[in-house]
Parts: C-alpha cells; structure tokens; sequence
C-alpha cells in the first residue's frame, strides 16, 4: 500500500499538472493568475469529491464483499470519468444552484473571480477535513457554503437568494429520511418474502428477478434523468425516435426504465430458475444472488455521480475561465475539455489515493453489511432520487446513501427487539442456573476436590454464557458515535464552508490589491 508521502505527492503533482496547463492559457491573459490558482484550486477540489462523495457508490458493494476494494477503486474510477467527459456536458451554472445574484457584482469580473476562487478552495478544505474525522458529507453542500460565502464577503448579505437556501437546508432532513425509509422497506420485503419463508429457494427463484428488474427500472431512470440531461439534445439529433426536448422527461426517462426493467426480468428469470438448482436455501446462497446487480449499481452510479456532480469541481473553475476571458460575469458559461478533464481525471485520482477511508466507513464501520442490504442501500440511493426529481424535493445523494445505511441498520435493530422479550426469559434462566451453580460450589467442602473443580468451571462457563446473553439483549447494531458525527458534520457543512470561503476571499482580496 501507497505510503502518505507518496500519496501527497501524486495528488499534489497532479494539481500542479493541472495549474502548469492554465499557465500556458494564462499567458498573456489579464489577470492570468487567477486562472492558474483557480485551476490549482478545482483539481484539488476535485480529488477531495473524489475521496469523500464516490464511497457512497460503491461503499455498500465493498462492505457486502461484492467488491474488493481494488476493484471497487478501478469501477468507479472508470465510470466517474466516463461520466464527466461523455455525458459531463458543455456549459454548467457559473453560480451553483442560484445561490446568490450575479448582478451584485455590478459586472466586476475581478471581483467575481477572487469570489468563485474563495468558493473552490474553501469546499475543497472543508472536504479534506470530512474526509479525514470519515464523515461522509455532501459536496453540492460544500461548493454551495463556499459559493454563499464568497458572494456574501463580495456584494453582503442582499446578494443571497434564501428562498434557495431554505430548500438546501430541508434536504438535511428530506433525503436521509428518504434515503433510510426505502432501504428499510426494501430490506424487510428480502427478509419478509425470502429468509422468513419457508422454502427460501422457491422464494429466491420468484423473488430475485423481480428484485433486479425494479432495480435496474430505476437506475435507467436515474441515469437518463442525471446522467444524460447535459448530452440529451445531442442524443435526439443523433437517435430521431426520442422526443425532441431539451432534457429528458419524466415520462421519457420512466419509460425507458421500464423497457429496460421488463427486458431484464425476461432475461433474468430462467438464469435465476437454473442458478438456484441444488442450492439448499443458506443465507450465503442467497446472498450470492446479489453481486452482479450490485457491481451494476455501482458502475451506473459513479457514471451518474461523474456525470452531474462533477460540476462541483469545474463550475466554478470554468467560471472564472470564461470570467477572465470575456472580462464580465455570466449565469452560464462553456466548459472547456481541460476544465472537465480536471474535474473527471481529479475525482478519479482522489478516489485512488484517499477513497479506502470513507469506503471502509460508509461500507462497514456504521452497520455490517450483507449483500442483501447492501442491494436495498443501493436501490434506495436510485429510487430516492427519482422520486425526488419528480415531486420537486431538494436531495443530496451523500445524504441518501448515508441515510439508507442507517435505515438498514436500525431496521435489523427493530427486528431484533421485537425477540427481547424471548431473549429476556432465556437470559433469566441462564441467571438462575448460574446462582444455582454459585450456591452449591459455595457449599461444596475440599473433601470431595474433583467435584468442586467441575462446579468451579461449570459456574465459569455458566457466566460466560450469561454475559454474551446480556450483550446480545443490548446489541446495537448502528454505531450511535459515527451516526451524531456525520450528522452534526451534514449541519455544519454549509455555515463551515461559508466561513472559510468568506476568509479565503479577504485574503484573496487584501493579497491582490
């Protein structure tokens, strides 16, 4: 394994790589520099989402052993790029999500830029930071901190859109609450229709290609909604049988989703009908079922995710390129392929240089994870966002993931409450045979030595089997501790971000004047 030092140091040659390449655009440009540490600045943002965001896509396939954790690095690496620079689009929001007006700059291009720099090394900072206390957060958040606080420290508070702000701020509660409650559903109809059943084979057979249809149905949906919106006008002149829109409908992104779900159930079937032949129904048998539909889930989400979100790490970076070049602020503004190739290649870097620690954390360090939970986590992350997308409801997808890891954790709790009071009765039991055990060694005398060694390690025995019975009546199967952190950070990610991006931008400006 990679040393830190060496890890540093690739990370670090590749965002001079990066500012060495807008050296050369730079020359002769006003104000070049800025162009330079911007770059600087987006590719090592970039390599934080990288590290941070991506473990959500394919955290839950590692934890469940579907994946190993190199090849997990290699899928996502490949799709998040692939997904930046095919479907990654040309013009991206200069301004994320309308957070602030671009007309309180009063067309100060300058001012604009030390602000949008601000925004990018501060989010970048602030991930770093997630990243290594392991506390998955959102970077749509991050940017959107420092976006605020640099528009804020630039033009005042008047410069906010709050009605924005507020959406941003429900999707704190909305998507982890979301995320966790379709996980739960879905995991309780595994267990209620398959492991509680019982002829769990026959269940399987029947079960399973419905399960990977759905599946499937949602994340083509997801993908034509997320993934394809920014090359969907060039999709319809090429393919002219798809409805001539702008972005991709609800209607048009279902149906294909369906299409596809409906053609992979009648694929499926007869291969999970021949699978299950001689399988005696074990938990293991039946997890096996899961792995390719979970190395799929993780292949389609890194594609979506390096897709849209890598606009967190080039939108403001092509911000300030168009920004230097024309010399005036625009809400919109084209991205040029050494800008999205920063942003695709960065996420792709960091994820192989720091991803493990919030893999490991996401997949296995809140709640242990099976590959039938880890599947359900998955759809839930799917699902979520459509669901989302179509009623109008602002969503994270950190906070859907990470909200569907706990909705599977807690669900396996209430199960295992529901036997407390069976647990109970066996635990008082075992107690009165251990007093029994305690009162007869007590009474037994050194005349009789075999005898009172044989109470002395049954009683011993006894107790340890009384100890593991208290544990198990205790059992918690979320880690309280890493659920209060990575909530707590979720709160702070916006106001932490726009602190810094707010301090970052006076320097910036005390610096260059």
């Amino acid at each position: 394994m990679m040393q830190s030092g060496g890890k540093i140091a690739l990370g670090l040659g590749f965002a001079l790589l990066a500012a060495w390449y807008a050296s050369g655009l730079a020359s002769g440009m006003a104000h070049g520099g800025f162009l330079v540490a911007a770059a600087l600045f987006g590719a090592y943002m970039a390599m934080n989402i990288g590290a941070n965001d991506v473990a959500n896509n394919v955290g839950p396939a590692v934890g469940s052993g579907a994946l190993t954790m190199t090849g997990a690095i290699l899928v996502a690496s490949v799709f998040e790029a692939m997904g930046a620079l095919v479907a990654g689009g040309d013009v991206v929001g200069t301004i994320k999500k309308g957070i602030i007006d671009p007309a309180a700059f009063g067309g100060d291009a300058v001012l604009f830029v030390y602000a949008m720099s601000a925004a990018l090394l501060a989010a970048a900072l602030w991930l770093n930071l997630a990243t290594w206390l392991k506390a998955p957060v959102s970077t749509t958040h991050s940017i959107v901190g420092g976006v605020l606080g640099g528009g804020i420290a630039a033009g005042g508070f008047a410069i906010v859109s709050w009605g924005t702000m507020g959406k941003i701020a429900a999707s704190w509660v909305i998507s982890p609450v979301l995320g966790g409650m379709i996980a739960a559903g879905f995991l309780y109809l595994i267990k209620s229709r398959i492991l509680f059943q019982e002829d769990r084979v026959a269940a399987a057979r029947k079960l399973v290609p419905v399960l990977i249809a759905v599946m499937t149905a949602a994340f083509l949906t997801y993908l034509t909604l997320k993934g394809l919106k920014h090359i969907w006008k060039d999709l319809t002149e090429t393919l002219s049988f798809l409805p001539q829109t702008k972005k991709p409908t609800f209607g048009v992104a279902l149906t294909l989703g369906m299409i596809g779900g409906v053609a992979a159930y009648v694929w499926l079937k007869p291969r999970i009908a021949s699978r299950v032949v001689g399988m005696e129904g074990h938990r293991d048998e039946i997890n096996e079922l899961f792995t390719v539909p979970l190395i799929f889930a993780a292949a389609m989400l890194s594609f979506a995710h390096g897709a849209n979100d890598v606009a967190n790490a080039v939108g403001p970076l092509a911000a300030v390129t168009d920004a230097l070049s024309h010399m005036n602020v625009s809400t919109k503004a084209s991205i040029p392929f050494w800008v999205m190739a920063v942003g695709g290649i960065g996420i792709s870097v960091g994820l192989a240089l720091y991803g493990p620690r919030l893999i490991r954390t996401v997949g296995s360090e809140i709640t242990e994870l099976d590959r039938m939970r880890a599947f359900s986590i998955m759809m839930a992350a799917a699902i979520t966002v459509v669901i989302a997308s179509q009623l109008g409801l602002p969503v994270s997808s950190t906070h859907i993931a990470v909200g569907a890891v706990f909705g599977v954790g807690f669900l396996r709790e209430w199960l295992d409450s529901k036997k407390a009071d069976e647990k109970r009765t066996e635990l008082e039991r075992e107690m009165e045979k251990q007093r029994a055990l305690k009162a007869e060694l007590d009474a037994c005398d050194d005349s009789d030595p075999a005898r009172k060694l044989e109470l002395i390690n049954a009683h011993k025995a006894q107790k340890k089997k009384v100890k593991q019975l208290k544990k198990a009546l205790k059992a918690q199967y979320v880690k309280r501790e890493l659920v209060k952190k990575i909530v707590a950070a979720w709160l702070i990610t916006v106001p932490a971000a726009a602190v810094l991006s707010a301090i970052i931008f006076y320097i910036i400006k005390g610096v260059a004047s």
